[in-house]
């Protein structure tokens, strides 16, 4: 059976939400730098660190060597940050999902790169789901075609945002702000803040890549 990839991140500890309540079978989790001191405080086992381990103190450098079965050390300098390289890595393994921790809040252009990232190999990669998640938003990425969404009753805000080009033939339904065949260009917030007014919804799309994100206040 292919295993779910976790990915864990350097990001700001509040916005990280209880990782041991996405532990469960087949999943590998994989620490990126600080993201790894982040796992073993949830009293999980890193399968895999990633990262120049710049920021890290030697001692929990020594832990890490000693406890985490595998470790890919790089130079600082380097062309890829750590997270893109633990997202290649993380394809090696043709996963199901990809699900990132500790990717967003501290440095924007960190989150940025993050975001940005998930809509690339996405359009490279379309059998595997990628989702960018914290503890107020759930960000994935889709291609054309049709797609059903259940409501969730915490993260009750939808908001769809065009990347890398122009969204054609946007439909929404189930939604409190339908939509029908709709151009949505690259930069327009027509569809932030939208809301399901039933228990599923659909949307589907002609062209480009749509990311979607689902909030809470």
């Amino acid at each position: 059976m292919k295993k779910t990839i976790h990915i864990v991140a350097g990001g700001p500890g509040a916005l990280i939400p209880e990782l041991s309540e996405y532990q469960e079978e087949n999943i590998v989790w994989i620490g990126v730098d600080k993201g790894v001191q982040t796992i073993f405080h949830a009293g999980l086992q890193p399968d895999l660190a990633v990262g120049d381990f710049d920021s890290i103190k030697e001692e929990e450098l020594e832990r890490i060597e000693r406890q985490v079965p595998s470790l890919r050390r790089f130079k600082p300098e380097k062309d890829e940050t750590d997270m893109e390289l633990a997202i290649m890595w993380a394809l090696e393994m043709n996963p199901p999902a990809v699900k990132i921790f500790g990717g967003t809040g501290g440095r924007l252009d960190h989150f940025m790169a993050n975001a940005l990232m998930l809509g690339k190999f996405k359009r490279d990669h379309s059998g595997i789901n990628f989702e960018l998640i914290d503890v107020q938003n759930n960000l994935s990425v889709h291609l054309p075609g049709a797609h059903e969404i259940k409501r969730d009753g915490e993260k009750k805000f939808i908001s769809f945002i065009p990347i890398f080009s122009d969204v054609y033939g946007l439909t929404l339904q189930g939604f409190k702000y339908p939509l029908k065949h709709h151009h949505v260009p690259v930069g327009s917030s027509l569809c932030i803040s939208n809301e399901l007014i039933q228990e599923t919804g659909h949307f589907s799309f002609e062209k480009g890549i749509l990311m979607m994100i689902r909030s809470k206040d």
